[in-house]
């Protein structure tokens, strides 16, 4: 890589995004949504009760069906995942993670575009989907 003025013009733009990016709504939503999600008691323990169960499967996954009570304990972390899924501030957490996520691919495909329409853009999103994107519902082009 040859490093030159452009280069350095560059960098710092990104930078400029960054901080525009950090100082947005939506990025401080997602941090405060975080924070009080870590913060529940109630979560920590759903989310205590997921990990000890899902390892409690992983720990017999290997045997596959002849593993004892395999079905038990894959429906156990299934349940345990769905408790913590469905928890009000775990859910308002996982809303503005997406949010952040779609702000993200935007400025992504934005760039990429701005380049050349033959850049494949891996969108976070798997039901992103850009008005450039051409048919059916596949990652930004």
């Amino acid at each position: 890589m040859i490093y030159n003025d452009q280069l350095f013009m560059i960098e710092d733009q990104v930078d400029q995004l960054c901080d525009v990016l950090k100082k947005s709504k939506t990025f401080q939503n997602y941090l405060q949504q975080k924070r009080t999600m870590y913060e529940d008691g109630q979560v920590q323990k759903l989310r205590k009760d997921f990990i000890t169960k899902r390892e409690a499967f992983e720990a017999i996954a290997a045997y596959g069906k002849y593993a004892p009570d395999r079905r038990k304990k894959q429906l156990a972390v299934r349940e345990a995942k769905r408790a913590l899924d469905l928890h009000p501030k775990v859910a308002e957490f996982h809303y503005a993670e997406t949010k952040l996520q779609t702000v993200l691919d935007v400025i992504g495909s934005t760039i990429a575009l701005a380049i050349s329409e033959e850049i494949k853009v891996d969108a976070g999103n798997p039901f992103f989907e850009s008005k450039t994107s051409r048919g059916g519902h596949c990652h930004v082009r």
